[in-house]
Formats: C-alpha cells, sequence, structure tokens
C-alpha cells in the first residue's frame, strides 16, 4: 500500500511535465536527448517529494498517535505546508486535553460536593439502578438502601418524575430534553432499624449526568424535628397527668400548715418530711421526663464511639455499692474476660445499667443478690453478628406474664403504691428501651413469680 501511494504520488507530480517533454522530442521541438535528460530529471524529482511527502505524512500520523498518548511529539514534518498541519495538530490537541483537565477537574469537584453533602444522595439509572450513593446515604441505610427505595411513596415519587418528564419531552419532540421543573416530594416512615422520618426530594437530570444519572433522590431526615413537636405534646400531657397528685398533696399540706397546723410543731415536721418526699418525687418526674425527651431526640442518630464495656460496668458496681449497702444486697459482678468493645455512647449506656440496677434493687428481695453479668452473645434468641450481652438478675417476686409485654410503656407500673413507695417514677424502663434502640441493639425482660426478673441487653460490637 505504501509503495502504491508513492507511485500514485510520482505520477501526480511527474505525469503532466513528462507527457509534455515526449510530446515536444516527437513534434522535434526538443531533441530526444534533451527530453530525455528532462524527463529523467523530472521523474528523480518527483520521486524525491513522492518519499519526502509520504515521509511527512508519516510523521503527521505518529504526531497524531503520540498525542492521544500524552507523549511529546519525536519531529516535525519537513514540507512547509504540512509543516503548518502538524503545528496546528499540536495546538489543538494542547486545548483539547486544557479542556479534558478541566472537565476533570469539574467531574472530581462535583464528586466530592456530593460525597460531602451531610444529606443522603442517592443517583439512580435510567432503569432505577443505583448508579452512586454517597457516604451519607451509605452509613444511614447501608445494606437497607434498595429497600427503602422500594417504599411505595418514594417509588411513587420516581416513578412521577420519569413518567412526567418523559410526557413532557414528548410534547415538545422527540428530541427534546427532558423539561426541568417536574420535581416531586414524598414523606417517608421508616420502622426499623429504628423509628426514621424523612422527606425525599426527586430531581429529574436533563441532560443527565456524567455517569449516566438520570434521577437524584435526596433524602432529609426530619425525625429529630418530628421528635420536637412529640416531645413538646407528650411532656406537657404526661407532665400535667403525673405532677397533679404530688401537687395537689403539696397545696393541701400548705393550707393545713397554714391552718390547723400552724401551731403544732409535731405535726408541722411530719408534714414538711412528706411534702419534701412529693417535691423530690416530682423533681426525679421531671429529670426522667426530660431524660427521655433527649433520648428521643438523637434516637435516630446511631453513635459510634467505641467503648470499653467491661470497664463501664466495673467502674458503674462499685459507685452503686451504697445503694447495695442500703438495702443489704449483694452484687455478683460477672464480666467475661476479653469482652471486646462496643458501637455506643458511654452516658447512655450507663444510664441503661444504672436503670436496671436501679430496679432489681429496689423490686428485689431485701438481703438477696443481684447478679450484673456481660458476656459475647449466643443463641438463636440474638441477631447473628457479633454482639455482647448484658444481663441484670433480682431475686424479687417476679412479675406477672401478662405484665411483660407492656413494661418499657411510659408511666406503665405493675404495682401503682409499691413503685411510688421506692421512688419509682414508672420511666425506668421507658429510657432504657429508647437508649437500646438507638444503640440498634435488643432488649428483653424474663420473669417468674417467686423467682425473680432478668432483663438483658444486646449490644452490637465494633
Amino acid at each position: 500500500m505504501r509503495a502504491g501511494g508513492t507511485l500514485l504520488t510520482v505520477l501526480a507530480i511527474a505525469g503532466a511535465p513528462v507527457l509534455a517533454l515526449l510530446a515536444l522530442a516527437v513534434t522535434g521541438s526538443a531533441t530526444p536527448l534533451g527530453a530525455a535528460i528532462a524527463i529523467g530529471l523530472t521523474l528523480l524529482v518527483a520521486i524525491a517529494l513522492a518519499l519526502l511527502w509520504a515521509r511527512d505524512l508519516e510523521v503527521l500520523s505518529e504526531t497524531v498517535r503520540r498525542l492521544d498518548e500524552h507523549q511529546p511529539i519525536a519531529e516535525t514534518p519537513a514540507l512547509p505546508g504540512l509543516e503548518r498541519v502538524g503545528r496546528e495538530i499540536e495546538r489543538l490537541s494542547r486545548r483539547l486535553a486544557e479542556r479534558s483537565a478541566m472537565m476533570q477537574r469539574l467531574r472530581r469537584a462535583d464528586e466530592a460536593i456530593v460525597e460531602r453533602l451531610p444529606d443522603p444522595l442517592i443517583v439512580l439509572a435510567a432503569d432505577r439502578s443505583v448508579r452512586r450513593a454517597n457516604s451519607a446515604a451509605q452509613a444511614a441505610f447501608g445494606a437497607d438502601m434498595a429497600a427503602v427505595l422500594r417504599h411505595p411513596a418514594l417509588r411513587g415519587a420516581i416513578d412521577r418524575a420519569f413518567t412526567q418528564g418523559a410526557a413532557q419531552g414528548a410534547t415538545q419532540g422527540t428530541n427534546q430534553r427532558m423539561v426541568q421543573g417536574t420535581v416531586q416530594t414524598a414523606e417517608l416512615s421508616l420502622p426499623a432499624p429504628v423509628a426514621r422520618e424523612l422527606l425525599a426530594t426527586v430531581v429529574p437530570m436533563d441532560p443527565p449526568l456524567a455517569d449516566g444519572g438520570h434521577i437524584v433522590v435526596v433524602l432529609s431526615d426530619r425525625s429529630r424535628e418530628r421528635a420536637v413537636e412529640r416531645m413538646r405534646a407528650d411532656f406537657a400531657a404526661n407532665a400535667s397527668h403525673e405532677l397533679r397528685t404530688p401537687l395537689a398533696s403539696l397545696m393541701g399540706f400548705i393550707e393545713t400548715l397554714r391552718g390547723p397546723a400552724a401551731d403544732d410543731p409535731p405535726a408541722q415536721q411530719r408534714f414538711l418530711g412528706i411534702m419534701a418526699e412529693q417535691a423530690a418525687r416530682m423533681n426525679r418526674l421531671i429529670d426522667d421526663l426530660l431524660s427521655l425527651s433527649r433520648i428521643e431526640l438523637v434516637e435516630h442518630q446511631a453513635p459510634a464511639d467505641r467503648i470499653d464495656l467491661a470497664e463501664l460496668l466495673r467502674g458503674l458496681a462499685d459507685g452503686f455499692e451504697p445503694r447495695l449497702a442500703e438495702h443489704r444486697v449483694t452484687l455478683d459482678l460477672a464480666l467475661a474476660a476479653g469482652l471486646p468493645p462496643v458501637l455506643g455512647d458511654a452516658d447512655q449506656l450507663a444510664q441503661v445499667a444504672q436503670n436496671l440496677l436501679d430496679n432489681a434493687v429496689k423490686y428485689g428481695r431485701e438481703g438477696g443478690a443481684v447478679r450484673l453479668a456481660a458476656e459475647p452473645a449466643a443463641g438463636p434468641r440474638w441477631p447473628t453478628r457479633p454482639g455482647v450481652v448484658v444481663t441484670v438478675a433480682d431475686q424479687g417476686h417476679g412479675i406477672p406474664r401478662e405484665h411483660l409485654p407492656r413494661l418499657t410503656e411510659r408511666f406503665y407500673r405493675v404495682d401503682t403504691g409499691r413503685s411510688r413507695a421506692v421512688g419509682g417514677t414508672g420511666l425506668g424502663l421507658a429510657i432504657v428501651k429508647h437508649i437500646v434502640n438507638r444503640h440498634r441493639g435488643q432488649l428483653a425482660i424474663d420473669s417468674e413469680e417467686g423467682v425473680g426478673t432478668t432483663v438483658s441487653v444486646w449490644l452490637p460490637t465494633v
């Protein structure tokens, strides 16, 4: 092919002059010897030019290949015209390389912005498959992302975005792009692994993103706002209901002290003692209500600190000695060796153990024993993924079976009189339940009348 191209180039250059010289020799206008010499020189020049042309074309081809592979140019064409073409190719290549580099920088900036957005963001392809998900989406949903996208409300919003965009594009011609302005929203309630309320914004992209994404789904967590609204309503309702009795008692005793008992010091001392108990009860109640409200505000956000559970439980057991001595209760602390760390909030986990120990001491048998144990989870009762089970067992009267499912409800008491007599607010196990939910754990309560009650908490390990 190369030899054939060179021959054609020679013919193109020397064909006309050679024919003209032959015509001159035939007509006698030129001597045969002179015509032959002229024809030879013409052919030599044509061959030289053809070879130089072929060589410059090879140089241009190699230049394009090297520029495509981002390699330096080895040589330039010799012919003036092709030399200019080579320079223009090099200049054009540099501009394209600069534009490509700029596009790469913009794409990296786009990816960095999407990745660092605080709200979960999911990019869907035209077939509704997940093209990309930022770190917030991976942290919030992980393996449950497909289930979230199948939520009826979100799936409906995605379908509407695709359908309306396609319909608007069709009304403006098959070559028109999908018209913007078909943003869809939906409210989602996710019950597991912990109750969350999300606002989904579905945005169709026209033109599609560089990675082929046609739909962007932004999931904004509204759990905190909803929790604040519920907290205000619940706090007002619960506080007004539970504080009514102690407040009535205080008002009655104040009236008595100001009236019939105004000059009765023994009665005054007795009434003041009762008033102090009622005031302490209200204080405990308000503290527990505020604690429960604070936990509910962050229940949808799983903690991520590494907690040495064995060290935490040992410290708690040491601090509980005065209460144990007061009720003449012994504590059996059984912590398995080499307990792995758990992901959690140290203060909240301490509150869980403290509430469970407090219940075991208050409702257990005076002079008996309370067992606090922690060991790696095993058995079909607990999840298959690694975890630790914390157990608190007492030797109390036990709880009838029909009451067990309701023990974690707010203000639910098996024996109201006894609970108030020992200073219970009815919120301890509700607080435990919400903390365990925040830690993505599990709570189990077992009890046998006449034997005692065992409360177990499963927590995932790191």
